[in-house]
């Protein structure tokens, strides 16, 4: 009975057309997304802290700190904490292969792996290039026009807006997932992410800390 009933939901989610302009204008979680698509389209760099926890069949799985630079356009660095402490990724828009330097006390020491490389993907498969806000801002914004999300599962008070969002996974587009995305009212980005399968167990939950916007980052730093 519960596989048929997550069956039928995935039809209508999927089989129903998207919001009509008019609906989805008037929806909170569309207002959120477009006031987080105004603010990130004035950063013209930034850097924070990323907390992950990746889970397997709904149990604890892996955990990976880091600190993530981005400017635009899109130029990306990753320095590790955890795990593989010491390690940074670069990466820039346009290139097929990113730059993999083992430990940032050697950096001459370096190597470069394709962006679809799994040595180089999350857990969960995610690959470099759809890290930053930017790829998150455009996967809720598709998803909300695309995907049929019912009634609105909105919550705010005086720091923070959350949401809920039906959204097809946004690695592959190919499995219906359900997502709760928490955004600062400071500066209207995201400061956690969590990730659902439709059974509600947890994929992965994602906190973000400790923004600093438009610090004019050398692109020194983005150069191995």
């Amino acid at each position: 009975m519960t596989y048929w009933i997550a069956f039928l939901s995935v039809l209508f989610l999927l089989s129903s057309p998207g919001l009509p302009s008019e609906r989805l204008q008037r929806d909170p979680t569309f207002a959120v997304v477009q006031r987080m698509e105004a603010a990130f389209n004035e950063l013209a760099d930034y850097t924070c802290e990323v907390n992950q926890i990746y889970y397997r069949n709904g149990e604890e799985d892996q955990i990976y700190r880091f600190k993530f630079f981005l400017k635009k356009e899109k130029k990306i660095r990753i320095d590790f904490f955890q795990p593989h402490s010491g390690m940074t990724v670069i990466y820039k828009e346009g290139e097929d292969k990113a730059t993999i330097i083992p430990f940032r006390s050697s950096p001459k020491v370096r190597f470069r792996f394709p962006v679809d490389s799994i040595l180089i993907k999350t857990p969960t498969g995610q690959r470099i290039d759809q890290t930053d806000i930017g790829h998150l801002l455009g996967f809720l914004s598709k998803n909300l026009q695309t995907v049929r999300q019912g009634e609105a599962q909105f919550q705010e008070d005086d720091e923070k807006v959350s949401f809920f969002l039906w959204a097809l996974d946004y690695i592959e587009e190919k499995t219906l997932e359900k997502y709760r995305i928490s955004v600062s009212k400071k500066n209207w980005l995201p400061n956690k992410i969590e990730r659902y399968r439709l059974d509600g167990k947890p994929i992965e939950i994602t906190h973000i800390l400790n923004y600093s916007v438009n610090s004019r980052l050398e692109d020194s730093i983005f150069n191995p």
